[in-house]
């Protein structure tokens, strides 16, 4: 028989730290969640999150932690107050991204390794915008093991890919897309609906220059049916050649 220890233990929603430091790391959290949302909205199970707590064992809520941005497969979307693990098929979120500010601490960063190893995350990327370094760790042989080569790699889970460039970091959709912020991303759409809405109006005139030369040709037939009867009434044979 299994007893649920939830009626006798808070599991809080919030661990009363700010979602970010600055507006820099705040734009990197919004663009990553964000894109990633686009990237599998068709796909009902996958769930993306940011800033939620995650608790990985049931009756310790002191062992948790907040991702900036994290992925899981195979659980449903929808809202929750946090990602409590034994509810959710004891499925770990397999990517977690974490966007680095000027308050985190080395000791900080890792125990948030030691806890992502532990608890099998499979890919943990780490971005300082400031200094525009990507680290990433990819799990082998039941191990977060550094990623030696970064620059272009492709998250075999995620299909996007990283480019480090002079100016920062580009990230990619598969199909060789630039992630976008939220006003870029609502600039492409209005701009696709422009696209769209003059691709309907330039059908609509084919369709109507196509129903226009129809009637010249009907018009031009009717004309030449009434010449050939004017000239058969003056006993002329029009010569069919």
């Amino acid at each position: 028989m299994v007893i649920s220890l939830e009626r006798d233990i808070i599991y809080p929603d919030s661990d009363g730290q700010p979602m970010a430091d600055n507006t820099k790391q705040f734009r990197w959290i919004v663009l990553l969640k964000e894109n990633l949302e686009c990237l599998f909205a068709n796909d009902p199970q996958v769930f993306v999150a940011g800033d939620l707590l995650w608790y990985p064992v049931e009756g310790r809520p002191d062992i948790r932690v907040a991702p900036d941005v994290f992925v899981a497969f195979g659980r449903p979307k929808g809202d929750r107050g946090s990602y409590r693990q034994w509810q959710e098929n004891n499925i770990a979120p397999q990517v977690v991204f974490e966007i680095l500010s000027p308050g985190n601490t080395i000791k900080e960063m890792a125990k948030k390794l030691q806890f992502y190893n532990r608890y099998g995350v499979e890919e943990y990327y780490i971005y300082d915008p400031d200094r525009e370094e990507l680290a990433g760790l990819q799990r082998l042989a039941d191990e977060l093991t550094v990623i030696e080569e970064i620059d272009h790699w492709k998250s075999p889970l995620l299909g996007i890919s990283f480019v480090l460039t002079p100016e920062g970091l580009n990230v990619y959709y598969p199909d060789g897309e630039p992630f976008l912020t939220t006003i870029e991303l609502a600039q492409k759409a209005e701009s696709e609906k422009q696209r769209a809405e003059f691709e309907k109006q330039r059908a609509e005139f084919e369709k109507q220059r196509a129903e226009s030369e129809k009637q010249r040709a009907e018009s031009e037939k009717q004309r030449a049916d009434r010449l050939v009867a004017q000239l058969r009434l003056l006993g002329i044979e029009p010569n069919e050649n």
